[in-house]
């Protein structure tokens, strides 16, 4: 009996290992297509206006400000609140004959306007917020397509450097070639490895430009890494250049301004507040008296009110006076300085606009002509290496001068909404 059990129990054994190992690959196989899916997920295509629109929904800089809108709101609720009404109770002598009890209910009366001056600071408070968040949202508009650019021009870099890396590898093999069929003197290899090693090094300082531009423009949505592609459809339309006149009345009512306005009428609403609290307020009294003595219940009815002689809060009202004087003398350098960056950012706009017209249409295919007869006759045998180095150095010079321009056109644009208030509206 035991020697059947002990050889059904090594079948079973012997069962159940087959089993694993039969299964065990097919688990692999799995875990390894996952792994190599995964591995080999695309990055995904990002265009100008969907990296505006992900920083707009992700950006943590806005939802601290919508967090703000929502606490100021608060403050308005608190603002309207009027004084709790105060009981007491007060038991004058301890037996029961004699005793009195007299319950009272006081009920402060604000006078002078203190609630209503109160509600005004808060909602200015409001309209601040509420204006910051908009004029949040314009900034990081302009700091996005700055960092978009960034990447492009980044791009480009790295792009050039792995064209001129191959050249290299191809001039030093055709060198060493030279060298061993007696043609040419073996230094003339060693140039060409030591230009080989100095092409490396710039696709790797390209390498390391790009990874960099790549963050800063990840960090504008809350991230830290680039799985992302960019694309360059549409972005080499240049913006427009706006009027001169419409722009000066625009940035003279934009954000900033209206900011320091708000500042103004606020600091007059705390103003208000101050004078307000020169004006004491009333307590009311109401209650009820029991005399045990007498056996009779009595109403008891008070006013009291502070006199106002020692401290009548004239410090913090001329306190609050001068603070608004103060915001209205802010007002004035905010628009004198907001007239200033809209006329810089205009200037830098049309720069920009005239030099990347002039780039597109004449100098940059006038270097990639000349850069691709330089690699086509190198490749023929009919040019150095030096000259394919110089041709296409002046064509990346070129090519990344133009993508700096068109980065300057859009972040000057960017500024001029940002000034004005306004946000290019931007489709997919």
């Amino acid at each position: 009996m035991y020697r059947h059990s002990f050889l059904l129990a090594l079948a079973l054994l012997a069962a159940s290992t087959s089993h694993a190992q039969s299964t065990a690959p097919g688990n692999t196989e799995q875990i390894q297509s996952y792994t190599a899916s995964s591995l080999e997920k695309e990055p995904r295509l990002l265009s100008l206006p969907a990296a505006i629109n992900l920083a707009f929904d992700q950006n943590k800089g806005l939802a601290a400000a919508r967090k703000e809108i929502e606490a100021v709101e608060a403050t308005i609720i608190q603002a309207g609140a009027r004084p709790n009404p105060e009981f007491s109770a007060l038991m004058e002598d301890t037996r029961k004959s004699t005793r009195t009890t007299t319950y009272l209910i006081n009920q402060p009366i604000e006078l002078g306007g203190k609630r209503s001056a109160r509600i005004e600071a808060a909602q200015r408070a409001r309209d601040m917020a509420l204006l910051g968040y908009s004029a949040k949202r314009t900034e990081i508009r302009a700091g996005v397509v700055a960092a978009y650019y960034d990447v492009m021009v980044a791009t480009e870099r790295q792009r050039l450097a792995k064209e001129l890396l191959g050249l290299a590898k191809t001039a030093a093999d055709m060198a060493g070639r030279r060298v061993t069929a007696g043609k040419i003197s073996p230094v003339e290899q060693t140039k060409a490895k030591v230009a080989e090693a100095s092409a490396q090094l710039e696709l790797n300082q390209a390498d390391s430009e790009l990874i960099l531009a790549q963050k800063k423009l990840a960090m504008f949505w809350g991230s830290v890494g680039n799985e992302f592609q960019l694309t360059d459809g549409g972005v080499e339309t240049l913006p427009e250049l706006p009027a001169i006149a419409q722009l000066t009345e625009k940035v003279a009512i934009g954000p900033a301004v209206k900011l320091a306005q708000l500042e103004v009428e606020r600091r007059r609403a705390l103003a208000k507040i101050e004078s307000s609290k020169r004006i004491p307020d009333v307590n009311l009294t109401f209650g009820n008296k029991r005399d045990e003595s007498a056996a009779r219940n009595m109403w008891v009815v008070g006013i009291s009110m502070p006199i106002p002689v020692f401290d009548s809060n004239k410090g913090n009202e001329l306190e609050a006076l001068k603070r608004v004087d103060k915001a209205r003398d802010e007002l004035s350098i905010v628009e004198v300085q907001m007239q200033s960056e809209a006329a810089q950012s205009f200037e830098r706009l049309r720069n920009a606009r005239e030099e990347a017209a002039a780039l597109r249409g004449e100098i940059v295919p006038g270097a990639q002509s000349a850069y691709q007869a330089a690699r086509t006759g190198f490749e023929l045998g009919k040019f150095g290496y030096l000259d394919v180095l110089d041709a296409q150095r002046t064509f990346f010079q070129a090519k990344a001068q133009y993508w700096k321009a068109l980065s300057t056109a859009f972040q000057a644009a960017a500024d001029l909404d940002r000034l004005a208030g306004t946000e290019t509206p931007s489709a997919e």
